[in-house]
């Protein structure tokens, strides 16, 4: 961290979630209230990040981590329920210690509960959160449901002469992706942020590229290239192609890790 001994903060407080939880034979079969209070120091100032969502530590991330955590088992103490948001949250490269307290709201007129401190490299995160399937829209099909991130096709419109050619052709491929969300009535995601909240949250998503992929070269500028290198960032599950029936499948990379087949409108 810049900073060690004062470092920049984040925090969620006061996150009241019902769940079973309890090792004793009262406690099984009853949901009762868990309080949470995370506070992260981050591994960078959030001074000078340009006020870019993908470059800070999201708060998605701390209630996912207590989401995570819950979803993972049933728990006898709170102790271990605590590790375990703890480890979901140091898994991410921003953040570098983390304070960690779950109380029970529900065993008597107080709260009784646990306060434990972790830094990066204590505890080890479970595989955990919802696959995306990257989708490549080029033929009319109904809006998909669950974890998708559609690309949107090429407009097929003559770009302006001149300039940076494959910044403008990014940004036309922004507003195919905006029309494209108004015509299945879904939202856009620009952002790595955006587009993991969806895809955690099981919602379809149009992708506008730009944003991501205008500094990675290797990212292309045709849709194809592109969905394969969004699946690659996101480890995706799948790339499903929605070709017209009169276009062939395009080559495959030799070394393409995720897998590709055709989809039928």
């Amino acid at each position: 961290m810049a900073d060690m001994e004062h470092p920049d903060r984040i925090h969620l407080r006061d996150y009241i979630v019902s769940t079973e939880i309890g090792a004793f034979q009262s406690e099984r079969g009853t949901q009762q209230r868990l309080r949470f209070n995370l506070s992260v120091d981050l591994s960078q100032p959030v001074s000078g990040v340009g006020d870019q969502v993908d470059a800070i530590l999201s708060y998605d991330v701390l209630t996912r981590a207590v989401e995570t955590a819950l979803a993972d088992q049933r728990y006898n103490l709170v102790e271990t329920l605590a590790e375990k948001i703890a480890a979901e949250v140091l898994a991410h490269p921003n953040a570098a210690r983390i304070q960690v307290t779950v109380e029970k709201l529900d065993r008597g007129p107080f709260a009784l509960g646990v306060t434990i401190t972790r830094s990066t490299g204590r505890v080890e995160a479970t595989a955990s959160g919802a696959s995306a399937v990257v989708l490549l829209h080029k033929t009319a099909i109904p809006a998909p449901a669950g974890p998708v991130v559609i690309v949107p096709p090429a407009p097929g419109l003559p770009l302006p002469p001149g300039g940076d050619q494959r910044r403008i052709a990014l940004l036309a491929l922004d507003q195919a992706a905006w029309a494209l969300a108004g015509d299945l009535g879904l939202r856009v995601a620009e952002s790595r942020t955006e587009l993991e909240h969806a895809i955690l949250a099981g919602h379809p998503v149009v992708w506008a590229p730009a944003r991501l992929a205008a500094d990675d070269s290797g990212a292309g500028v045709d849709p194809f290239g592109l969905a394969l290198w969004l699946a690659r960032r996101l480890d995706a599950r799948e790339v499903l192609l929605a070709l017209p029936a009169d276009e062939a499948m395009p080559d495959l990379p030799a070394d393409q890790p995720v897998p590709v087949r055709r989809t039928l409108g």
